[in-house]
């Protein structure tokens, strides 16, 4: 059962991690895994800068102290202090003095929200910057400025996290998120609260698959992480990505490239009965680490699901993701619905009735009212009635499910019932 504390002891995560200033290597991330090191035990791997990963280069490693920008006066009119996200991520470091018209080529600013700081990226391209709300930015006089980014750009590691939780088969399930941004609570910290949660939850239970949780970088640590990990890729049956699950929009699922992998069919299920409209995506080759996993020549069974998709809400990328825009109540339908979605794949077997000529009599073995009973229970009965006939040994839950327009978590009970009166029987 889960707890109803569930959505705020994720949000407590979100807020504790809030304002370390992570980016795609560096100390920021070192520190956010040790953090949940204290709720799961993860394995922090290094791999070296320059390392050649499949057509990509582990770039240098980026850490900040400090940055500033200062008038004339003295004044940090623009402060590190304040907000991480003031800084150009992976800027390089550079002190200098400049006048205003050479500064505003290095300025990052968004005019459709001026009291907003925008979230801005250089991981690839040497160059350094500041990011400011335009209101800010147009508040700066004509003036001499003293501009400083105390950091460093050298040769280091790429790191990242790994939970491995084995179970009653080597099959894997993937769960994956991105530990990268600085200070964004939605796209970034929700899918790292969540993934958390659930490794904590799904460590604590019986497991017919074997899990594995991911927190890398985004596009370079999924990269990295095949490249090293190729072997084991073979063991991957069902995937999730998971980010930007704090939000109050609707729940949506991005389809993995297969369109109709099992992970798919089972999102879509448990979106269907959840009570609550939702979005269904198409697989496109843009978006987040499923795109990596999903690549031609691994072709892996993952999705992503999130709440409202990157780049479609306003918020996104911006100061404004913060720890008021996700909301308890979102994180824990979110945690709800995947963990939903784990229980389908879990319990998605495959049986074989064992009388199959003709209905077995069920009322002779309890199994069927013989005065009308209630609403569950007539329920079940057509439940069971469903397992019974499409259990020939090729039809598994989730394909009555989908045959019948039975929620699965019924078939399961009707299926455990007639295995308790040896009516089915399980294909291996």
């Amino acid at each position: 059962m889960i707890s109803d504390q569930i959505g705020p002891e994720m949000h407590r995560l979100i807020t504790e991690l809030y304002p370390i200033c992570r980016s795609i290597t560096g100390n920021g991330v070192r520190e956010t895994l040790q953090i949940l090191r204290r709720l799961i035990p993860l394995e922090v791997h290094e791999v070296a800068s320059g390392t050649k990963v499949f057509d990509w280069t582990v770039p240098k490693e980026w850490n900040i102290r400090d940055a500033y920008v200062k008038n004339s006066r003295g004044e940090r009119v623009v402060d590190f202090q304040k907000s991480n996200l003031h800084v150009l991520n992976y800027s390089a470091p550079i002190h200098a003095r400049m006048p205003l018209a050479e500064l505003q080529r290095h300025l990052y600013s968004l005019p459709e929200h001026p009291d907003w700081i925008p979230y801005r990226t250089s991981y690839y391209a040497e160059r350094w910057g500041f990011c400011l709300a335009h209101q800010q930015r147009l508040a700066l006089k004509d003036d001499e400025y003293e501009v400083c980014i105390d950091a460093t750009l050298q040769e280091g590691h790429l790191t990242y996290g790994e939970y491995f939780i084995p179970g009653d088969t080597t099959d894997e399930v993937l769960l994956s998120c991105h530990a990268c941004h600085p200070s964004l609570a939605n796209d970034n910290l929700s899918g790292v609260a969540l993934t958390t949660f659930l490794a904590k939850h799904i460590g604590q239970r019986t497991r017919r698959y074997s899990y594995r949780f991911l927190f890398i970088p985004g596009t370079i640590g999924s990269i990295t992480w095949l490249s090293r990990n190729e072997p084991k890729t073979a063991n991957i049956r069902h995937g999730l990505v998971i980010t930007c699950v704090g939000d109050s929009g609707l729940s949506t699922y991005k389809k993995s490239r297969r369109g109709s992998a099992e992970i798919d069919r089972a999102v879509a299920h448990v979106l269907q009965y959840s009570g609550q409209p939702y979005q269904l995506l198409e697989f496109t080759p843009y978006g987040y680490d499923e795109r990596q996993y999903c690549s031609p020549g691994f072709d892996l069974p993952v999705g992503c699901f999130m709440r409202t998709p990157n780049g479609q809400y306003a918020e996104y990328h911006t100061s404004a993701d913060s720890l008021s825009f996700v909301k308890p109540a979102a994180l824990a339908d979110s945690f709800a619905k995947s963990l939903a979605v784990v229980d389908v794949l879990e319990g998605n077997r495959t049986y074989r009735n064992l009388n199959p000529k003709c209905e077995p009599q069920l009322g002779k073995r309890g199994l069927y009212e013989t005065i009308g009973g209630s609403t569950d229970t007539r329920d079940l009965e057509m439940a069971m009635l469903w397992v019974l006939n499409l259990s020939d040994g090729a039809h598994s839950l989730l394909d009555i499910a989908e045959r019948s327009n039975v929620q699965f978590g019924l078939l399961r009970r009707a299926a455990d019932a007639l295995l308790e009166h040896a009516l089915l029987q399980e294909v291996t």
